[in-house]
Formats: structure tokens, C-alpha cells, sequence
């Protein structure tokens, strides 16, 4: 839509919502943007902050859109609600592009879910070559990325914090992270999504646990990890690959490299013995000097082959039928 129809279109809905015939609603949507966008704090975009772009952007967009990003920092905390749907966010450059903020639990009545820097509630979001931070520091949980939305990618992405940095959640929520760099201290990566991080580095940076999924019961694949590295500070030397957050964890880890900070043993029960009896933990050929199979806890478990080859992108993503309260319920 050119200027001149551009103009002609909002006159039209102006006259007819002074004369009662359009809804005050109906002609505010049609005020809502669909079209992609640009935001750059210099100004020579269509807005200067993140969180405006998002706020003019129509709700359930009937076609998908892009908010390029410009360089700088953007020192915002940011909600994209669940009524925006296929768009994607792309930064100018993953090292430059960088979302800020420095929330964390006990801050006022703030607790781990209100912590976070971007919270992301839409379904078919992508965020590509941005930086997202939470820069509070140790002082416990502070979220840096905080995703519930299904079928959602975050590529080439660096996810920085110390306690609780991602939590990928969503009981019938899918989310691929591909090529991204993930960095924390305790539990930095957890919730009860379906996700899959392929070819990540993931960084610990203190003595502690990588994962705490805490995964639905009725959930096939919960995280996965493929092909990452595990690597670490200098001087951290007894971390977990994960312990369970809710009965039911799942986690896997196929293909990865895992440094000497890993403990033999991988694994920990979070001190409640009876979720070894629940919970699937397992490995598939792993190497580094940190993939210790023979030594890692009895509950947990090596892959075959044949189980390994399930864990495709199509089958991990696919979703699966379960009797509930008499109907079926399906992802898709």
C-alpha cells in the first residue's frame, strides 16, 4: 500500500468511525503495523526502542514480518505478548545488537519469572544475531531470556547471565536454539519445554548444575542438546550436566564435546532419591575428557544406536497423542 492509499484508507476509516459505522476497536487495528520494520537508537529507524516496534505491531499478523534491529545497547526490559505471532527480530551484528537489562528475585516483590530481560509469549517468534543479557550479577535467579512461545528459533544468539539465565518452558511448547552461546552459574538452563540446542557452546561459570528440566510427564524429548560444546571458566571443575527440577526430567546430550569440568558421575538427583526412578537422563556418543560413560550415575543412561536415532529434528518437534480426560490432545 502506497502513501496516497495509504492516507485515503485511514480517511475512510475515520469518516466511518465518526459516523458509528467502524468500531472503535476495528479502526485502532487498522492503525496496528504489519508491515517489517526498523528500530535504531539513532533515530533513523522507525523507533528508537525495542519495545515500542512491538507494541504498534498488529496481533495475530495474517503474514510473517521482520524488526530488523540496528547496532547498539538497548537497555530495555521487553514482552512480546501471546497475541504477536510470525515475527522475526534480527539484529545488525550478534556482538553489538544487545539487549540489556539487570532485574533478579528479591528485587522489591520480584520473584524468578518477573526477573527476566525478554520474555517471549508469541508462538513462530525468531530472534536472530542478538545478544540478551541480565547483567545484575550473582545475586541468585535473573533470567535472561524467559520463552514460552511454540515453534519458536533462536539462532546465532548469545544468552548471557549467571543463575537461571534461559528457562525454556511451555508444557507444549517447541524451541530450537541453533548456533547460540549460553552462559551461567546454577540451573541456567531450565524449564518444561521441548527443546533442542544444535551446535551451542554452552558455558559454565562456577561449580554447579547445567540443566533442571522440569519436564511434563507425558512430554517424549524434553531437552536435547546435539553436537555442543561444553567448555568452562578457568578453575571450574565439578559441574552436572543436570538434575531434575520436577519428577519427570528430561535430558539428552548426543554428539557433544564435553570438557574436564564435567563430573564423572553427570548426574544429580537434587537430593530426592525417588525421581532416579522417573526421570530419563542420558548421553549418546560424547567425547572430551569430561564424557566419562562407565562412570556416570546408575540411573542414568548410554543410548543405542537405534534409540539415537530417534532424536531427529522431525520426531523430537512432532508431538504425540495422549488419552487426557477421555479426548486426545496433539501438539503440532
Amino acid at each position: 500500500m502506497n502513501i496516497t492509499k495509504s492516507n485515503l484508507f485511514f480517511s475512510w476509516c475515520i469518516s466511518l468511525l465518526l459516523v458509528g459505522l467502524l468500531p472503535q476497536k476495528t479502526y485502532a487495528q487498522a492503525l496496528k503495523i504489519q508491515r517489517d520494520l526498523v528500530v535504531a537508537k539513532d533515530g533513523s529507524g522507525d523507533f528508537r526502542y525495542i519495545q515500542d516496534a512491538i507494541d504498534a505491531i498488529r496481533v495475530y499478523l495474517p503474514k510473517a514480518i521482520t524488526v530488523h534491529i540496528k547496532k547498539g545497547i538497548y537497555k530495555e526490559k521487553i514482552i512480546i505478548p501471546s497475541t504477536l505471532t510470525n515475527i522475526s527480530f534480527v539484529g545488525e551484528s550478534l556482538d553489538s545488537t544487545i539487549i540489556s537489562y539487570d532485574d533478579y528475585s528479591g528485587k522489591g516483590k520480584m520473584e524468578t519469572f518477573d526477573s527476566y530481560t525478554l520474555r517471549i509469549m508469541g508462538n513462530d517468534i525468531v530472534i536472530k544475531n542478538l545478544t540478551i543479557e541480565n547483567t545484575a550479577g550473582r545475586v541468585g535467579q535473573a533470567v535472561a531470556l524467559h520463552i514460552e512461545g511454540d515453534r519458536c528459533v533462536i539462532d546465532n544468539c548469545k544468552l548471557l547471565g549467571n543463575q537461571d539465565t534461559v528457562f525454556a518452558s511451555g508444557e507444549n511448547a517447541r524451541q530450537y536454539f541453533l548456533n547460540c552461546y549460553i552462559e551461567g552459574t546454577v540451573d541456567f538452563i531450565f524449564g518444561s519445554s521441548t527443546a533442542l540446542f544444535e551446535n551451542c557452546q554452552i558455558h559454565s561459570k562456577s561449580n554447579s548444575f547445567i540443566t533442571a528440566a522440569s519436564t511434563p510427564r507425558w512430554v517424549v524429548y524434553g531437552y536435547v542438546f546435539k553436537n555442543c560444546r561444553l567448555t568452562a571458566d578457568i578453575g571450574v571443575d565439578k559441574v552436572y550436566l543436570g538434575r531434575p527440577w520436577r519428577d519427570y526430567a528430561k535430558t539428552v546430550f548426543i554428539d557433544c564435546e564435553m570438557g574436564n569440568h564435567i563430573l564423572p558421575v553427570g548426574w544429580d538427583n537434587w537430593s530426592r532419591p525417588e525421581t532416579e526412578q522417573t526421570t530419563f537422563y542420558a548421553e549418546y556418543r560424547c567425547s572430551g575428557s569430561g564424557y566419562k560413560p562407565q562412570s556416570r550415575a546408575k540411573w542414568s543412561y548410554q543410548l543405542t544406536n537405534k534409540e539415537a536415532s530417534e532424536y531427529t529434528l522431525e520426531n523430537i518437534f512432532s508431538g504425540k497423542q495422549i488419552p487426557k480426560f477421555g479426548v486426545f490432545w496433539q501438539k503440532k
